[in-house]
């Protein structure tokens, strides 16, 4: 008897992260709050009475921010041994002596000084910086700049007696400074991009992660129970706190030990245009901006009330999009960051799309909002609102295909891509849905063949 034939296995791609080790950082976060919101009695329990109930303050939530990041890279180091990986570009066994590579490295702090130098130039140009809730980021820089100085000379000297290749984008960047003539221009450019991307975004996140931390420390856990708006409302703030947590953990980890280090930055203007229209000083949707879509708009529970059961549902729907945005940037463990390649994610959200967090961040913009509803009545006020909203979201998509565009000269991506074209059910739908709609405003020409 003819046995059937039976598909090959369709196994997922590696995931350059672990989905534990963002659940060790997520355990991090989690204790670290805890203490926070009980941060007196915890003191008076050690034996040192006099401490405030809870510590909500910005160096607090810097605490959480470490408490989040230094789980992950315990696990990374001690279980994964992620830095024997070879994608690091270091080799333990080479151990070269100081003298041999201290010429190299030289060359390379004096690189990486400079590179810090010109971020720092720009800070104290850019108004933006120094008002606001930027100022808490200015300041922690300004007490971290010392320290970093003198920190990186041991650690630069350590790592170059084993990388493979110790002449990095900070060493062609110091040879150019240095009047040598045997440095590469396109290794510079990686370089400025990379320290620009996170030179960028680290101040913003940085500056962002002590209103969320406060909020979620204060919480009255008891006044929001029963309550289906107060309730969402909560949860998504602590959605939004654990996004803002690890992606300046992200930020701050770009490090070649951790193999966490910017494989590439997006060299494409158009990436980062897409990108920098998302975020201030430059960004769009903002009250007043061009893309606002909130002009006379209110909100779910505005147009539900009284609904009780309606806004449990929406309720659950909007905290439910917020996880899975949350959870797209935890799935990144030590390596969130915009604009960059630092591995290619293939676990957890990442199995049903390319763009989990792009894709649900919008669907909650759309639920939370209903820009088609307006409390003026205005006509013109939905139709401009909606219309303003379908363009931020043809904002994102087309963040998406810059991105795509720069990962996939990786084969690596490449191969997922390919894999998710496969058997990613999201991804699936949306490429049946274009090819329907592909099919039906083909212009039809010529005779058709009999059915």
């Amino acid at each position: 008897m003819t046995q059937p034939v039976t598909a090959p296995h369709d196994p997922r791609p590696i995931s350059a992260v672990s989905s534990a080790v963002g659940l060790a950082g997520l355990a991090g976060l989690a204790l670290a709050i805890v203490v926070a919101r009980n941060f007196g009695a915890v003191m008076d329990g050690l034996g040192f009475p006099g401490w405030p109930e809870r510590a909500d303050g910005p160096l607090s939530a810097l605490v959480a921010v470490a408490a989040c990041g230094l789980p992950m890279v315990l696990w990374s180091l001690w279980v994964e041994k992620v830095h024997r990986r070879a994608s690091t570009g270091i080799d333990w066994s080479l151990a070269r002596p100081v003298a041999e590579v201290l010429d190299t490295s030289i060359v390379k702090i004096a690189g990486l000084w400079a590179t810090w130098a010109g971020i720092a130039a720009l800070y104290a140009l850019c108004r933006w910086y120094w008002d606001g809730q930027y100022l808490f980021s200015m300041e922690i820089f300004s007490a971290a700049a010392i320290p970093l100085v003198i920190a990186s000379v041991p650690y630069v000297i350590w790592l170059d007696r084993y990388l493979v290749d110790p002449r990095d984008g900070s060493w062609h960047f110091g040879a150019w400074i240095a009047g040598r003539n045997d440095w590469d221009g396109e290794e510079i450019r990686h370089h400025l991009r990379a320290w620009a991307v996170k030179g960028f975004f680290l101040a913003f996140m940085i500056s962002i992660v002590p209103g969320g931390f406060k909020q979620l420390v204060n919480l009255d856990v008891a006044a929001v129970l029963g309550n289906p708006v107060l309730l969402a409302s909560a949860l998504i703030a602590a959605m939004f706190v654990v996004d803002v947590q690890f992606a300046t953990v992200g930020y701050m980890l770009t490090m070649k030990p951790l193999d966490a280090h910017i494989r590439t930055a997006n060299p494409y203007l158009s990436g980062w245009v897409a990108a920098l229209i998302c975020y201030p000083p430059f960004i769009l949707m903002n009250n007043g901006g061009p893309l606002d879509y909130h002009v006379a708009t209110s909100d779910w529970a505005y147009w539900f009330e009284g609904q009780t059961l309606l806004l449990w549902v929406w309720g659950v729907i909007l905290v439910l999009l917020t996880a899975i945005y949350a959870w797209a940037t935890v799935a990144f463990g030590l390596r969130f960051s915009n604009l960059t390649h630092r591995g290619i994610l293939t676990h957890g959200p990442y199995r049903w799309t390319k763009h989990p967090a792009y894709l649900s961040k919008n669907a909650y913009w759309w639920l939370a909002t209903l820009p088609f509803l307006v409390t003026t009545g205005s006509m013109t006020d939905m139709i401009r609102n909606t219309a303003l909203l379908i363009l931020v979201s043809a904002v994102y998509y087309w963040r998406a295909k810059t991105e795509e565009k720069h990962l996939l000269s990786d084969p690596a991506y490449a191969e997922y891509a390919a894999w998710m074209d496969r058997n990613a059910p999201v991804t699936r739908g949306f490429n049946r849905l274009r090819v329907l709609l592909g099919a039906r405003i083909r212009p039809q020409s010529g005779p058709h063949p009999a059915e």
